[in-house]
């Protein structure tokens, strides 16, 4: 038996054992579309063949085309994916709760800053900059005069609620995922099982899988993808359509339908307006590739 294939029994046996013991009906799968979650969906059912676990994908309205088409397309032919909608307008929570901005860290430690939601002592660290601190370029954002409304809250209004909605009517308690340790920033400490008041709230069985093992499981059992994991877009990862947090923005406008850059443009444009004015993640070549 070869590493990939002990790590692949080793997944399976802990996905079937955690969902035997608390029961299967308190599960669901929080299905993105994207590579991770895909790769869950098939474990899941190599762990409990025959299992009824919901698949659950929050259609935001800034989805990729392709990522919708393919979960539909899912959905036709197995009756366990479930589409759920946000009930706000996507512009008009983002002017209310904020956008986005770098990482959800950066985003989070701006808010609370200015909300006065923990002591500057706190956040002392993190503007000294270094490795893991704020870029010397964005310190200006914790300075008197800055008035773009920045939150890490976005992900929480079009994903967290919606699913917890779900979760509420349907009788769910433990969300599945298909996050990684290996993907850096938060999820650096993330845990197989979390667990809240002593219930578990969430199962992360990738937690401690790579993106090398992921890709021979999918190469070995044939696993098919949303098409922008495919050539021309050769995206790595998915998410949000146009997500500021996207390391690879540049690229993933780039490479886009034009209806689809310019839904971002105006979803997103007071950060894109931003990143352009500094340089950082955009610049002025981007922009009139746009127009």
């Amino acid at each position: 038996m070869t590493e990939n294939e002990f790590l692949l029994e080793d997944r399976l046996g802990v996905i079937r054992d955690t969902i035997n013991k608390y029961g299967e009906e308190k599960f669901y799968l929080s299905f993105s579309g994207g590579k991770d979650s895909t790769v869950m969906h098939h474990l899941l059912d190599m762990a409990l063949p025959n299992n009824r676990i919901p698949r659950v994908f929050s259609n935001t309205g800034i989805e990729y085309n392709d990522i919708v088409k393919f979960v539909k397309e899912l959905a036709e032919q197995d009756d366990r994916f479930v589409i759920i909608y946000p009930k706000k307008n996507i512009k008009k929570m983002l002017d209310e709760v904020g956008y986005p901005f770098k990482s959800k860290e950066h985003s989070q430690k701006l808010y609370e800053w200015r909300h006065g939601k923990r002591n500057k002592e706190y956040l002392k660290k993190y503007l000294e900059g270094g490795r893991y601190g704020c870029p010397n370029i964005l310190l200006y954002q914790f300075e008197d005069g800055f008035d773009l409304n920045i939150s890490h809250k976005c992900c929480q209004e079009l994903k967290k609620k919606p699913f917890k909605q779900y979760q509420k009517e349907n009788g769910k308690q433990i969300t599945i995922t298909g996050m990684m340790k290996e993907e850096g920033g938060q999820r650096t400490t993330l845990n197989c099982i979390v667990t809240k008041d002593e219930k578990v709230i969430k199962f992360h069985p990738l937690a401690k899988v790579t993106k090398e093992w992921e890709d021979w499981f999918i190469e070995e059992y044939k696993i098919k993808l949303c098409e922008l994991y495919y050539p021309p877009y050769d995206f790595t990862r998915t998410g949000c359509k146009g997500c500021p947090y996207s390391r690879t923005l540049r690229h993933d406008l780039e490479t886009m339908p034009d209806a689809e850059r310019k839904q971002c443009e105006y979803i997103w444009q007071p950060v894109y307006d931003e990143y352009r004015r500094l340089g950082y993640r955009l610049d002025s070549e981007v922009q009139m590739t746009l127009f």
